[in-house]
């Protein structure tokens, strides 16, 4: 059997459970089995480096269980990430979207180089709306315990760029990358959206 080396096209199938201080873990994913955490071993950016470590030499089977602390997991909280938007910008036909925004809704968002990230609102006043583009696992002890689907040589179209999108990577991907707007991530860190429901 191929073991997980530099150059291997790897697929996982993991649960993520976020750690507290005391030691007790709530599960926040699970990896579908149709879609699994998929990259290249050494060569997909992003990803976690002590889950990459954990996984390496596995063969298909192979099992890992590994709590990675928080800043080698999805980094610490950034207060530089959490902004004070306009009310305005969520004016749709000239009312105020009070249904989607409001305080703990996810809401998928445009940057101003087109990519969608996914912002969870913190706060909503009469002149502004807060939100957080952290990483929801920002800050978190995190926990991922699963097993080894897919290992094979990687072929010209695994080594354009990728990513699963899945928790084991880094950026605004969010949990699994489903959102309020229905739109699929599959190609980056941030993905075009185009579903017209993204602010």
């Amino acid at each position: 059997m191929e073991k997980i080396q530099n150059g291997k096209y790897v697929e996982l199938g993991y649960d993520l459970y976020e750690v507290a201080a005391d030691g007790s873990q709530k599960l926040v994913h699970q990896t579908d089995i149709e879609d699994p955490e998929k990259f290249v071993y050494g060569v997909t950016e992003g990803m976690i480096e002590p889950l990459e470590r954990a996984v390496e030499g596995l063969e298909v089977g192979g099992t890992f269980d590994i709590i990675v602390k928080c800043d080698d997991a999805f980094g610490p909280h950034d207060p530089d990430q959490v902004a004070e938007l306009d009310r305005d910008i969520f004016v749709v036909d000239g009312k105020f979207d009070d249904k989607k925004i409001k305080p703990g809704a996810i809401v998928p968002m445009m940057t101003a180089d087109g990519y969608r990230i996914n912002g969870l609102v913190t706060a909503v006043s009469l002149t502004h709306v807060t939100m957080d583009f952290n990483h929801p696992l920002a800050g978190k002890d995190v926990r991922f315990a699963g097993k080894i689907l897919v290992v094979r040589d990687a072929t010209p179209e695994d080594l354009a760029p990728m990513h699963s999108c899945g928790c084991g990577c880094h950026g605004d991907c969010g949990d699994g990358c489903g959102d309020d707007c229905g739109c699929d991530c599959d190609g980056g860190h941030h993905d075009h959206c185009g579903c017209g429901d993204c602010h």
